[in-house]
């Protein structure tokens, strides 16, 4: 079970929920919140990001990027813990399991008789589970040509709020496009960070992650970048919504921190320094979601 543990990578769940607890803050904040799509909605994305982890782990394993050179923590496959065939195996079990929890979220959501938004959900599932494999995975895995930052903010910012608030309110705020873009941009950052502890061992391994196409220097702006615009792409939901109360504006609380952060970020000369830094920026993505999000129904 331990290995199994490791291998679902649990310091990633976190961010892998922020997106759909700040969606459910904002359908709360309109007074449609349902506590049963919350919960269906939190088991899907856990699944689909323990899919993802697994699948990471099986594709770098077989390519030789989880390698002695590589800074962050071993992989199941690399230190033989997990055969390839049992991950496989895993891989397989948990896409299914995933699937099946995506499909009862959208059952419960629409009822039945909406088949339309069912299959549209079901499609953008698939989709989800496709892209958790083909990051690593296969020949033409796309992680391994630096298009991972754009399924980020596909499936963790713009799918995850966007895609969440319709389910509890059956319609779309084109303003939702800002705290989606805040956590799309701020999961970004995680996997910037990871790329840039990982850049000697990728280049190696032919992985071309951003990172390794800019260079340290740039991969640091490009990271400030990420980190920075979240934090004028809430002020704008903020003032188009909730000008003139201060409750919206406890997302400042966790935001201190991510400007310390940056400056920690620019200092940085060791790749191993990277690490504790992802850690960081997961939780205080997860804290964004939280304190902002409280901040709307206050």
């Amino acid at each position: 079970m331990k290995k199994w543990i490791e291998a679902a990578r649990l310091r990633t769940l976190p961010l892998s929920v922020a997106g759909i607890i700040l969606a459910g803050f904002i359908a709360a904040s309109v007074r449609q919140f349902d506590w049963i799509i919350f919960i269906l909605s939190i088991l899907t994305a856990v699944l689909f990001q323990i899919l993802s982890n697994f699948a990471n782990d099986y594709g770098d394993g077989m390519k030789g990027t989880d390698n002695a050179d590589r800074i962050g923590p071993q992989r199941a496959i690399q230190t033989g813990a997990i055969t390839p065939q049992q991950m496989k195996r895993a891989i397989l079990w948990t896409g299914i399991l995933s699937f099946l929890s995506a499909f009862i979220l959208v059952v419960y959501s629409f009822g039945i008789e909406k088949a339309g938004l069912i299959i549209l959900y079901l499609i953008l599932g698939l989709g989800a589970i496709v892209a958790a494999l083909k990051y690593t995975v296969g020949k033409n895995a796309y992680g391994y040509f630096g298009l991972g930052d754009l399924f980020v903010l596909l499936f963790f910012g713009l799918v995850s709020v966007m895609g969440g608030a319709y389910l509890y309110t059956k319609q779309l705020d084109w303003t939702w496009v800002f705290p989606a873009l805040s956590i799309g941009f701020l999961s970004m950052a995680v996997l910037n960070l990871n790329n840039m502890r990982d850049m000697a061992s990728d280049l190696k391994s032919g992985k071309h992650t951003i990172p390794v196409k800019l260079g340290l220097e740039k991969a640091k702006k490009y990271h400030i970048i990420l980190i920075v615009l979240p934090f004028f792409f809430t002020q704008a939901y903020i003032f188009h919504h909730y000008n003139g109360s201060i409750w919206p504006w406890l997302f400042m609380l966790p935001y201190l921190f991510l400007f310390v952060h940056l400056i920690r970020v620019i200092q940085i000369n060791n790749p191993k320094d990277f690490d504790p830094e992802l850690k960081k920026v997961a939780i205080l993505t997860l804290l964004y979601s939280l304190f902002f999000g409280m901040g709307l129904i206050l």
